[in-house]
């Protein structure tokens, strides 16, 4: 192990960006290239793999839509395991650990655990797709606010504060809601948003098969049916999307 990281049996909880290694902190790329194991979710791209030690353990804990390598539980346990052993640990996250990440609850553990820890954040997805996507998440012509929002609860369901997320002159990012999309926008529509309102998703934002899809509150679920496009992918709602036609400069 490296002096940069001493002392041993710590772990660092790194945010990953979202997807485009050129992202990736300075100090999220120190500590990898430095660390004894990495502990790396789905969305962590080979690119960023690759600036680790040839020596550094690579353990795999990803989780896709219906599909967990790992339970939450045993990831918790691995990291104190891992941590007990003297080594130098980077939980590896894509986006930003503390936004729809559970970085909260693997460091909840880590504290009931006596194991020493540090938080480095990143690009959380909503900036990074809206970035690379020609949608400013802000405006002051268009969005005065900007909420991100999981469209997957814990319990399944998508019960959400609708009034609220339905309030003029705002943004909304919805993380994991794909699936969702079809009640998402009927509630949206039902608690006052116009169904002409701009909305989009984008698919593996910054990455060089970026997708973005463009539509409607009222067109997009059968726009994502025809399509066939799949996770991990935002949805993105506000008249700031219509921007995009402007200031759309990656996908060109």
């Amino acid at each position: 192990m490296t002096q940069a990281l001493r002392p041993a049996g710590k772990v660092w909880l790194v945010g990953a960006g979202p997807g485009d290694p050129d992202l990736l902190t300075v100090k999220a790329a120190r500590l990898v290239a430095a660390a004894d194991a990495i502990v790396y979710d789905h969305l962590v791209g080979p690119g960023i793999l690759r600036m680790a030690r040839p020596e550094a353990r690579r353990i795999y804990a990803g989780k896709q839509s219906s599909k967990h390598s790992m339970p939450q539980s045993d990831i918790n346990r691995l990291l104190v395991d891992l941590a007990r052993e003297g080594l130098a640990v980077v939980r590896l996250k894509g986006g930003d650990p503390f936004i729809f990440g559970r970085g909260g609850e693997e460091l909840e553990t880590l504290a009931e655990s006596g194991i020493h820890f540090e938080v480095v954040p990143g690009v959380t997805a909503a900036a990074g797709c809206g970035a690379y996507s020609g949608f400013p998440l802000t405006h002051r012509n268009h969005a005065q606010a900007v909420v991100f929002v999981t469209g997957h609860l814990k319990d399944g369901t998508v019960d959400l504060d609708w009034p609220a997320l339905a309030r003029p002159r705002q943004t909304i990012v919805f993380y994991m809601g794909i699936g969702a999309a079809a009640e998402i926008c009927r509630q949206l529509i039902a608690h006052g948003l116009p169904s002409m309102t701009p909305a989009a998703v984008v698919r593996n934002g910054t990455l060089a098969d970026q997708r973005t899809l463009l539509a409607t509150l009222g067109t997009l679920p059968h726009r994502i049916a025809e399509s066939g496009i799949t996770p991990p992918a935002l949805i993105v709602v506000g008249s700031v999307v219509a921007l995009r036609e402007r200031l759309n400069w990656f996908e060109k």
